[in-house]
Formats: structure tokens, C-alpha cells, sequence
């Protein structure tokens, strides 16, 4: 037997002295003493063979070699970062560097940027070989401090549309590209994304509950929820405008607050330097005036019918429709997408310092049945009712409430004009100190809610209403009256869609709109035009899907797009007017004008065979076609469902929480399902029942009584019956 091992080990070595390249001479030399000596000592040689064998095939990991680096996904990283954060949110963050070597999250970074970049997403399993090591050499590169912020022609690693042959440029071009403005290259959008992601989840687990932009699940509309929730009882408003500081601030203030929460030395000093490298935005030869050069006239070229069409509005149209604070978005020197972040950790101090005035302002009067707590309505309390609160008198309620979406706040005073003009001073005084920016009593207006506040083009007034009063007077009559109240009205500005509409040149006009066609779409199909329009109506009915006039304003919007359709059309097919347009198109314009009989039978057999489009018709021509407004209240301590579930999931990882349950359940009788089954286990090996037979067993109405019994069993059987079971 000792031979047949031995013969068999030297047949192995033999057949795989290539695989082994590193270590053959080790193999060879021992081929040749088993040959020599040729001792009986066989069991003594396989064991030095298998150990020398397995040595060899546990080499440590190559740390150049991507493929050995990618242990886990980028997204299960990302996922325990913000669970790190979000179990223990004030804790001094020190060890970001560690999650900077983690290559799954650079990968994860490139496929983001990739999509960004080509448009589509690509798998990790479509990277290539060459791309996964130039990002490992960029992430070398960033932990090694040889990154530099806004390189125009040494790249670690370039875009999958960059094909362009640096080496081979000629020198004008080269200074062409040095000295001209230059979009972000695709290395620097990789490491501001892995930031991104590495800091993200830090500072949304710190930042107040009182700021909305810039942050993941937070948008517009949760602050005009947020307003008609919690701003119902406010008589005088302080609307600020704190943009400059989303423009740019000094280094060292931004460095200061990131410190604040995050002391790791490497990400600070990328940041730094992200903030400190000069952007380049001038031309060349500036100085220098060039003689303009007469362009030649050129005949414009009419598509063809199957050949793509321009699609020039849209970019220009979803992202240009937007509230005034909602336009500036911030971008400091090489951070990118980082600038947004940056920019709340600097303004988190003034949300802080906000929410301890809310809580020193708070006086509530015993009669109050709306604020008597300070963190909020209390459950019989209705804040569509502000005529309940106490304004006048000793016993007088006061109460302060904040929200600030990007660099525009908004404070609503509950009491006197005096205290919001001591508070405007204090505000003053706290950003000058802070954030050196100087402001005056004429930035920070004080305006009654009678005069209507505007806020991300909709306006905050009090509406009069006439509700229907039923009471129970003395000998239990009841008494039905009308009663007269207020309530907090969230209404779209009709002056600022018509502003909206005239800088996309949609209309002219102030007081009597008049549509303009759009002829950035003469060479597009009709079905093509009217599809277009039709996104951009329900981005509108949308957007305002909180404003008390949805219906009014979404109408109106559908005219002035029905117009500046009906002259393009009129324009195109020579129909001279709207009302032909109309006429031959239908009051949605959803037959075909081509055909000026309208709906012709070829146009139907066309449709039938697939060669034509079929035109969808526009939406919300009529009012009663467009949605009601969406009245569902915001829940008290709203958060993010992202957030809900992370807290969720640490509440049930706390092995306290699992005992509360457990205690719960004792206490309310009840038997949880996992110690369901285990009492069925138990049971079932306490009477001997095979497996086999337990289907007809519990099929049957004996075993169907039996199972109830053990339903009502106690803990104390339960417990002496899994003994007896241990000690079988």
C-alpha cells in the first residue's frame, strides 16, 4: 500500500512540475533524493511533498492584482458605513483612510461616473482588465498624496469616450487645452465621487432635521408639507437669503466644520487641496483681439422624414423650470458633487443655533391646545386652526418654528412684531460672526402673513373659511351653526409661472400672456412635439401637486402650451391661424395635420401597419381633467424612508430590543413563531412521532386538537419537556 502511494505521488509530481513554475527547482532537487536513496521511508517523502505542495498554493495576496481586492460588494461597504454612523451619530469620525483602501468602493465610484458619462450602466463583470488597474493605480495615486486636483494631460485613468492621443498634440492645441476652461476630467469626478460616498453618510446621521437641500429624500416639496404642517399659527415671517454663501467661502471656515466631526488627516487634506487648486476659466490670448471672420451663408437643410430629429427644449426646459431657490447650486474650486455637502456642514452652525432660539422662544400659555410642547403639536391640537392660540392678553403664546432649503430660510414668529425684530438682530449678529457675511434689516424682511410670504414660487396666506360648527347645548340639544376660521394657504404664484414661461421663451407678456410658437421644434414630428409637451405638463401638474389651485395653474399651463403649439402648427402647415389648426387638429391636437381633411383613412391604415407614429393628444385640456391637490398630512417627526429603515434596522440588532419583545410577548400571552415551532419540535420527539407519518398525523382532527393544546401550553412544560429531550 505504502508503494502504490508513493509510485502515485511521483506520477503527480511528474505530471505537474510546469504548473508549479516558482518552485521547480525545490521539486526537482527533491525528485532526485528520492531516486538516489530510494529508501523506505515513502510515507515520510508524500507528507514533505503535500506540505511543500500547500505552502506554495497559500502565497500571500498579490496587492497589485484587482481581481483579489474586490472581497465584498461596493454597496453592502456603503451600507455598513451608514449603518456605522447612523448607530452612533455623535462619535468623532477618525478612520475614513481605512474605507479610502477599500477598492470596492472605487469601482462603484467608476460605474457611477461611467453611466454619467457613456449613459448607460455598466456591470463590474464589463470592466476591463486595463480599466480596473488604472483605478487601482488613481487609488494608489490618492492614498499615496501623487494625486493633483485638475489634471488637463497626465491621467491615471481616462473616460471610455476619451480617445484621444495626448502624446501625438501639437503645441498650439496643447496650450489650447491648458489654458481654457475645461470640464472636470474623469479621474477628479472618480475621487469626488468615493468622498461622496465616504462622507455622505457621517454628516446626513448630524445634520438638523430643520434643512432639506442638497439631502438625499428631501426635496421642495417636503418643505411645503413641512409649511402647511407646522406653520399654520405663525402671524409674522423672516425670509432670508443667504446665496452668497453657497458661492464660495474661505478655506479655513470650511476645513473648521469639517474638523468638527471628522479628524482624518488624509480626507481633510484632499478636500483642502481640492479647495485651494485654481480653476482655470479664462481663454487664450485674451488680450489679444482677433479679426472677426465673415461666415458664409449656408441654405438650412430640411430633415428628412426617417432621419432623427433635434430635440433642443428639454434640458433646457425640465431643469430651467425651476423656483429662484431652488437655481443656484453650489460648486466650489475641484469638489464637484462634494460642493453640495460641503455647503450644509458649513451652514449646519446656523441650523443648530436656530433650533436652541426655537426652544428659548417657546412660552406657551395655559390655554394653548395646539403648542404645549415645545418639540411639536401635541395630539389633540390642529394646526389648521390658528385662531385657537392665545395672541393677545397676559396669558399670550409664543413660539418660533425654522426651515431652510440651500441658502434661503425661513422663520415664522408666533407673538409680537418686537420679538422677531429682536431675533432678525440676532441673526444678523450670528452671521457676521460666523460666516462674515454682512447683512441689513432690508435682507432679512419682516412681512406679515397677510400680505403673503413667497416661497419656492408659492405663497403662504390665510385663507377664510366657513366651517360647520355642531355642539350640544344645555338640555342635549344639538346645535348646528357656521362658524368663521382661518387656515394656512399654500397657493402656486400664477406671476412667477408667467416669469417661468417667458424666460423660456414659451409666451410674452405680464398681465395678458400671449403664446409664442416654439420653433426650435419646426423640424420634429407632430406625435414627436406633442409627446415632448407632455412630459413637460406633467412635471407641471407634478410640481404642484401641493398647491391649493392645482387645477387652476396646470389649466393655465396647458393654454399657454396649447397655444405655442397651435402657431408652430399654423406656422409649419401653412394654416394661417390657430382656429384652422384647431379645427383640423382637434381641441387637443391629436389628429394628424399633414392631411388638412384630418383623420384620413390612410392615415389609419398606416397607423394599423406600424409606419407612421400615432399622436397622443395633449393632457389637462379641460380643468376637471387635471388631479386634485394632495392634501395627505406630513406625520409628526417625519424622516426619510432611508433613514426609517436604518434606524429600524439598528433598533433590531440591539439585543435589548429583542428581549423588550420577548417580554412583551409573555406578558400579552402570546407565543412568537420560532418558539412555536420549537414547542412542535419538542412535542413531536417527546412522542416518539416519525417524521414520515407527522403529514397524515396533523391531517387528522386528534393531531388538530393536539396542536391547539400546544398552543396553550406553558413555558414551564415546555422548558421540563426540551430538558428531558437533553438528557436523552
Amino acid at each position: 500500500m505504502h508503494r502504490t502511494v508513493v509510485l502515485w505521488s511521483r506520477r503527480g509530481i511528474r505530471n505537474r512540475a510546469t504548473v508549479f513554475s516558482r518552485s521547480s527547482t525545490f521539486i526537482n532537487s527533491q525528485l532526485n533524493n528520492d531516486v538516489r536513496s530510494r529508501n523506505d521511508n515513502d510515507v515520510f517523502s508524500f507528507r514533505t511533498f503535500t506540505y511543500n505542495a500547500y505552502s506554495f498554493t497559500r502565497l500571500p495576496p498579490n496587492p497589485n492584482d484587482p481581481a483579489t481586492l474586490m472581497k465584498e460588494d461596493g454597496v453592502a461597504v456603503c451600507s455598513q458605513m451608514w449603518t456605522e454612523n447612523f448607530r452612533e451619530p455623535d462619535k468623532t469620525v477618525t478612520n475614513l483612510t481605512n474605507y479610502l483602501r477599500r477598492f470596492e468602493l472605487w469601482v462603484l465610484a467608476y460605474q457611477k461616473v461611467c453611466a454619467d458619462a457613456t449613459g448607460a450602466y455598466m456591470p463590474r463583470s464589463s470592466i476591463t482588465r486595463s480599466a480596473l488597474e488604472d483605478l487601482l493605480a488613481l487609488r494608489n495615486a490618492v492614498l499615496d498624496c501623487r494625486f493633483k486636483w485638475g489634471a488637463r494631460l497626465e491621467f491615471f485613468i481616462r473616460s471610455p469616450n476619451d480617445k484621444t492621443d495626448y502624446e501625438s498634440l501639437s503645441k498650439r492645441k496643447i496650450k489650447a487645452i491648458l489654458t481654457t476652461t475645461q470640464p472636470s476630467p474623469f479621474q477628479d469626478k472618480i475621487v469626488q465621487e468615493v468622498l461622496l460616498m465616504v462622507l455622505e453618510p457621517v454628516y446626513e446621521a448630524r445634520f438638523s432635521q430643520k434643512s432639506y437641500a442638497f439631502r438625499p429624500g428631501r426635496n421642495a416639496h417636503t418643505v411645503l408639507r413641512v409649511i402647511r404642517r407646522s406653520f399654520a399659527g405663525y402671524l409674522w415671517y423672516i425670509k432670508g437669503d443667504l446665496s452668497s454663501v453657497l458661492d464660495g467661502m474661505k478655506v479655513g471656515m470650511v476645513i473648521n466644520a469639517l474638523m468638527r466631526d471628522v479628524r482624518d488627516k488624509k480626507v481633510i487634506d484632499l478636500i483642502k487641496a481640492a479647495l485651494t487648486t485654481p480653476v482655470i476659466t479664462g481663454r487664450p490670448d485674451d488680450g489679444e483681439k482677433k479679426k472677426k471672420k465673415k461666415r458664409k451663408y449656408q441654405k438650412k437643410r430640411v430633415l428628412a422624414e426617417d432621419e432623427p430629429k433635434p430635440d433642443p427644449y428639454w434640458l433646457e426646459t425640465f431643469f430651467g423650470f425651476a423656483p429662484e431657490e431652488a437655481e443656484i447650486h453650489p460648486s466650489w474650486g475641484h469638489c464637484g458633487i462634494l460642493s453640495p455637502l460641503l455647503a450644509n456642514v458649513c451652514l449646519d452652525e446656523l441650523d443648530r443655533w436656530m433650533e436652541d432660539k426655537v426652544k428659548e422662544f417657546y412660552k406657551p400659555s395655559t390655554s394653548d391646545v395646539i403648542w404645549n410642547s415645545p418639540d411639536g403639536e401635541a395630539e389633540q391640537g390642529n394646526t389648521s386652526w390658528p385662531e385657537f392660540v392665545p395672541t393677545s392678553g397676559p396669558d399670550k403664546t409664543r413660539k418660533i418654528d425654522y426651515i431652510r432649503y440651500g441658502g434661503h430660510i425661513l422663520i415664522g414668529v408666533r407673538g409680537p412684531r418686537a420679538d422677531a425684530a429682536t431675533l432678525r438682530k440676532q441673526l444678523i449678529e450670528f452671521c457676521d460672526e460666523k460666516y462674515m457675511l454682512k447683512l441689513d434689516n432690508e435682507c432679512l424682511p419682516i412681512e406679515h402673513i397677510t400680505k403673503g410670504i413667497m416661497f419656492l414660487d408659492h405663497v403662504l396666506c390665510r385663507r377664510v373659511v366657513y366651517p360647520t360648527l355642531r355642539y350640544t347645548a344645555t338640555g342635549g340639544k344639538i346645535i348646528s351653526e357656521k362658524g368663521v376660521g382661518t387656515l394656512l394657504s399654500v397657493t402656486a404664484s400664477l406671476k412667477q409661472c408667467i416669469k417661468q414661461f417667458r424666460k423660456l421663451s414659451f409666451l410674452k407678456g405680464d398681465r395678458d400672456p400671449d403664446p409664442q410658437p416654439c420653433f426650435r421644434m419646426f423640424h420634429a414630428t407632430q406625435a414627436h412635439t406633442n409627446a415632448q409637451m407632455n412630459k413637460f405638463l406633467s412635471t407641471m401638474v407634478e410640481w404642484y401637486r401641493y398647491a391649493d389651485n392645482r387645477k387652476k395653474i396646470v389649466n393655465f399651463c396647458s393654454y399657454i402650451l396649447r397655444g405655442s403649439l397651435a402657431k408652430l402648427y399654423a406656422a409649419k402647415y401653412k394654416l394661417r391661424s390657430r382656429a384652422k389648426v384647431y379645427k383640423i387638429g382637434a381641441r387637443n391636437l391629436s389628429r394628424p395635420l399633414k392631411e388638412k381633411k384630418g383623420q384620413s383613412p390612410e392615415f389609419h391604415n398606416l397607423l394599423r401597419m406600424g409606419l407612421v407614429e400615432s399622436i397622443d393628444g395633449l393632457q389637462y385640456t379641460r380643468m376637471s381633467l387635471v388631479p386634485e391637490t394632495d392634501y395627505s398630512p406630513l406625520p409628526l417627526g417625519w424622516r426619510p424612508d432611508h433613514e426609517k429603515a436604518l434606524l429600524e434596522y439598528i433598533k433590531l440588532e440591539d439585543s435589548r430590543t429583542l428581549e423588550e419583545q420577548r417580554d412583551c410577548l409573555k406578558e400579552c400571552g402570546l407565543v412568537s413563531p420560532q418558539d412555536y415551532i420549537s414547542m412542535l419540535v419538542w412535542n413531536y420527539k417527546r412522542n416518539a412521532i416519525s417524521v414520515n407519518h407527522a403529514p397524515h398525523i396533523l391531517s387528522s382532527e386528534n393531531e388538530l386538537s393536539k396542536e391547539s393544546g400546544l398552543l396553550s401550553s406553558n413555558d414551564e412544560s415546555f422548558e421540563d419537556d426540551k430538558e428531558g429531550c437533553i438528557m436523552e
